[in-house]
């Protein structure tokens, strides 16, 4: 008998692809979404990219009658709900407090009644803040936030309470997190809340700490969504991507294909059951890196990212994963590299357009004194 999966927020990016992984492999889907205006424009349709396989019931997850329906038969929930943006959530405190944490509440209330065979949550590496860091003799030292005196002076690097340059590392699981955002507290609080709730019910919940995600179907015209997209954005409009403080913060990337296989095998994997795994490809780069491939991969190799020296607070300086709990406990390896998910979504893009909406977002952020 196939199992029935819902997935909540699931005509969204990621979304989509985990119903394409499921429906692959024997699952029947259905998908929850509000079909926000922010990334599925004003009209609020159904997206073209999501499969005619998928059952798609259109209505928020905090109405518990429409939460109801999408649950009825469903054996298994892949929650994805968030409204996404750690600048955004500075200044839309309670609507993403709303959505992202009493939203999963919501649903966590309801499967205190409809009983599942596994819950998995996306969770974020927004959460660590700051990733890990070791000093000159390689021991594990805690970061000092970086001060705005700092910031203004240009000096972007994370020092220890001596003043002393860290060197970053890879982040495990273990480390602990430093919440800088309000987005970041929302995704903590959805896996807190779920792999409590799990425990506490008997239903076996999985946290996904997803790295930067990225690949097709992602929304373009939001400024919101993920680094590589908002850059390929400015590409596509002839306009060079935009790098906040010196471009050689390091990030890891993960592409979506890989995200929607761990979701598939966190589903199908009892061992996770109340563990919080990283999602990435552990492999570090720096962004202004990351831009100028995109730039190369769409083919503008006329443009050259624009380094703009500027920063946002909430920003964390470098952070990668260390993902070797995911590759032991739900024997998951990312099989995507960079350079073939650049050429992929290079691809996508062709038959895409996209509204640049990046300068009214840094218009809200200056406005509100949120980046300098």
């Amino acid at each position: 008998m196939r199992q029935n999966v819902l997935i909540t927020g699931g005509a969204g990016f990621i979304g989509a692809h985990v119903a394409n992984e499921l429906l692959t492999h024997g699952y029947q889907v259905r998908a929850l979404d509000n079909l926000v205006p922010q990334v599925h424009g004003p009209e609020r349709k159904r997206p073209a990219y999501l499969s005619q396989d998928v059952e798609l019931i259109t209505g928020d997850l905090r109405n518990t009658s429409v939460l109801s329906r999408a649950l009825r038969g469903m054996d298994a929930v892949v929650h994805l709900v968030s409204l996404v943006g750690v600048g955004q959530s500075m200044y839309q405190i309670d609507e993403y407090t709303h959505v992202n944490s009493l939203g999963t509440a919501v649903l966590l209330q309801a499967l205190t009644k409809h009983k599942v065979e596994c819950l998995v949550v996306a969770s974020s590496m927004s959460i660590y803040g700051e990733g890990l860091y070791r000093d000159a003799d390689g021991n594990i030292a805690p970061a000092k936030d970086r001060t705005v005196e700092q910031l203004r002076l240009g000096e972007w690097e994370v020092r220890d309470e001596k003043g002393r340059t860290l060197i970053p590392a890879p982040t495990p699981e273990t480390k602990i997190p430093a919440l800088a955002s309000v987005y970041a507290l929302s995704k903590f609080d959805q896996e807190r809340m779920c792999l409590m709730v799990g425990r506490a019910y008997d239903f076996p919940a999985v946290a996904l700490r997803f790295f930067n995600t990225y690949g097709p179907y992602q929304a373009l015209s939001n400024p919101y969504t993920g680094v590589l997209s908002n850059f390929a954005s400015r590409v596509l409009n002839g306009r060079a991507p935009l790098i906040f403080e010196d471009g050689r913060q390091m990030r890891d990337f993960v592409s979506v294909y890989d995200v929607a296989a761990a979701c598939r095998l966190a589903l199908e994997t009892p061992k996770a059951a109340g563990l919080a795994l990283n999602i990435s490809s552990g492999v570090p780069m720096t962004v202004g890196d990351v831009a100028r491939r995109t730039v190369r991969a769409i083919g503008r190799d006329d443009i050259e990212p624009d380094i703009t020296g500027r920063y946002r607070v909430g920003d964390i300086r470098h952070c990668f994963a260390d993902i070797t709990l995911a590759r032991e406990v739900l024997g998951w390896e990312p099989r995507i590299s960079l350079e073939q998910g650049l050429t992929d979504l290079a691809g996508w893009l062709e038959s895409q357009t996209a509204t640049d909406r990046g300068v009214e977002a840094r218009a809200e952020l200056s406005a509100r004194g949120l980046m300098v």
